[in-house]
């Protein structure tokens, strides 16, 4: 018993020893001076069985601008003797030139030695070999306006091959970033030094103004390090290398405060439309009207919506608007498209009022204006043996009288049959039935009928709206007549008109409504230049409250009887 416990001591002792976290923590760097667009390479090797995530780069992001970091253990027994060590490898980019400090690092209780960089200026390499690889960076201009685009060009110069790398984006915070194109490859002599050439192109369209810095981008890539001692290509190693463009600080200028419009920073700006030609527009047949909107140097998003003022003569059918941002020359031209199908409900001399959109010339500093200029068209009333919609009536058909046919022989019946009592009984039955649900059929129109009249007490009532409804659209109406615009009060006139059913037989509301029609026509042509008459807006209002005194004395059974059948002509 006694020799157990001396063995379980033993043990205990000796389990410290073998489960020793770490001896000794060592870091160096690949190289010292560096350049500053030169990367270096970290090395940090703690002996012995160290956490492989027992390293923090924490400390470092002061003065450099940290990459990945790669980790690997390694186990060697030696004499019976085991040596275990864990190395952490990482990218470090100096954040500019002058002297730096890599401070004690701290792995698992154990600190490395500090390590003093020099950081010195690209023109003062020594030695061919340290431009070998480098990257540039330039934009068109320093100074930009909140949403407006930004080119910003990057060149790596390679003066012999890689076997594979790779060129980051640049960065830069409430920014959209988009490569323009395809790279472009070419050759360049650079201080008598041949170089392979490889340019890309990026739109920076910054979201938010202010002072901000583009963080350049980053090439790492892996180049064939020959070995003097081998004559076979395929002995040779490869060795990674890590180039970082320069920064570039940029000045983002807010949004003008005199500005009261939807911001649109641009070059230039352009309205057009697609409009049929030699085509002599009826009442009933539609119009398709394609407008579409082009701006250069911003994205679809930031395109506005069209504005659509239209005379009430017109039913409009707008369809979804199509956008798309392409390339072209390295600079982002968006586009909007918005299609209209216009079908006239009347005939006459209409103005399609003029469309604008501001836009802030970036290179004037000043507002503009793309227009689209106001047309007028006339519209003839609707062909004979077509409907108000454009559709044609079906023509009459007259069945031909069928051939004179020499009558047959009569032929005798079959003899009846004697009669089954039962026969009857289902007969009379059926008639039962049918007569019940004849019956139970005119009792439900009479109550529906009876119950439409006696809810419909106003007039003011159509297909999917109520007396609230006309109510409030009516004083909006009267109260845009007073203080609005032409387009104002077509759009208001129109959202009433749409809570009026106007019986056919009250030829003084028809009239009164036509009157209407011709004033808000009248404004718009005058608001354009196309009229010579002044529309006085009292009498417009006049005529809105009579219009509306003239549909409240319809009588409500009118309004019923037709909402529930057809209207019939007699023969």
């Amino acid at each position: 018993m006694k020799n157990i416990r001396i063995v379980w001591l033993l043990l205990l002792l000796r389990i410290p020893a073998v489960m020793a976290d770490v001896s000794e923590v060592e870091a160096t760097i690949d190289k010292n001076p560096v350049m500053v667009d030169e990367a270096i390479q970290l090395t940090v090797i703690a002996h012995g069985d160290a956490n492989r995530d027992a390293f923090d780069s924490s400390p470092l992001l002061k003065d450099f601008v940290v990459g990945r970091t790669a980790v690997s253990s390694q186990t060697r027994i030696i004499n019976f003797d085991k040596e275990e060590t864990t190395t952490w490898t990482t990218t470090l980019f100096p954040r500019g030139e002058g002297n730096f400090t890599i401070p004690a690092l701290t792995v698992e209780g154990k600190q490395t030695q500090p390590i003093t960089v020099r950081v010195i200026p690209v023109k003062n390499g020594t030695g061919q070999s340290t431009r070998d690889y480098y990257v540039t960076t330039n934009v068109d201009t320093e100074n930009v306006y909140l949403h407006q685009q930004l080119l910003y060009t990057t060149k790596l110069y390679l003066s012999s091959g890689i076997e594979r790398g790779s060129l980051q984006a640049p960065d830069l915070t409430n920014a959209q970033i988009q490569q323009l194109g395809e790279d472009k490859q070419y050759s360049d002599i650079v201080n008598g030094k041949r170089y392979q050439v490889i340019e890309r192109n990026y739109a920076i369209v910054p979201q938010a103004s202010g002072q901000f810095t583009i963080k350049g981008p980053v090439f790492s890539g892996d180049i064939v390090v020959q070995d003097p001692n081998t004559s076979f290509g395929f002995f040779n190693r490869t060795k990674q290398i890590n180039r970082r463009g320069p920064d570039v600080s940029v000045e983002v200028k807010p949004v003008p405060a005199d500005i009261d419009y939807h911001w649109l920073p641009s070059e230039y700006v352009s309205i057009n439309e697609e409009w049929p030609q030699n085509q002599q527009f009826m009442v009933g047949e539609p119009i398709t009207r394609t407008i579409t909107l082009t701006a250069m140097g911003v994205v679809e998003e930031q395109l506005p919506e069209l504005p659509q003022v239209y005379p009430p003569a017109f039913k409009l059918y707008p369809d979804q608007a199509n956008t798309a941002t392409v390339n072209k020359n390295n600079t982002l031209i968006a586009q909007r498209v918005e299609s209209l199908a216009m079908i006239p409900n009347q005939a006459g001399q209409f103005v399609l009022p003029k469309i604008t959109v501001p836009w802030f010339n970036v290179l004037t500093g000043e507002t503009e204006y793309a227009t689209l200029p106001a047309k007028s068209i006339t519209v003839a009333p609707a062909a004979a043996g077509s409907n108000a919609q454009g559709a044609v009536s079906p023509p009459v058909t007259t069945t031909p009288a069928s051939p004179s046919v020499q009558p047959k022989a009569p032929i005798a019946p079959p003899p009846m049959a004697q009669e089954n009592p039962s026969n009857n009984v289902f007969l009379w039955i059926f008639i039962i039935l049918w007569l019940m649900t004849l019956a139970g059929w005119s009792a439900t129109v009479i109550y529906f009928r009876r119950k439409l009249i006696n809810t419909s007490q106003n007039p003011l009532v159509t297909k999917g709206t109520v007396n609230t409804d006309e109510k409030n659209r009516f004083h909006q109406l009267k109260h845009i007549a007073q203080t609005g615009t032409p387009g104002q009060i077509q759009q208001a006139w129109k959202q009433w008109r749409q809570c009026l059913q106007i019986s056919t037989e009250n030829v003084d509301a028809q009239a009164c409504e036509s009157q209407i029609q011709q004033q808000i026509n009248a404004m718009l042509a005058n608001q354009f230049g196309q009229g010579n008459d002044n529309i006085d807006k009292t009498k417009v209002i006049k005529n809105i409250v009579q219009l509306r005194t003239l549909v409240q004395r319809q009588q409500p059974q009118d309004l019923s009887l037709q909402s529930l059948y057809p209207q019939s002509t007699s023969p």
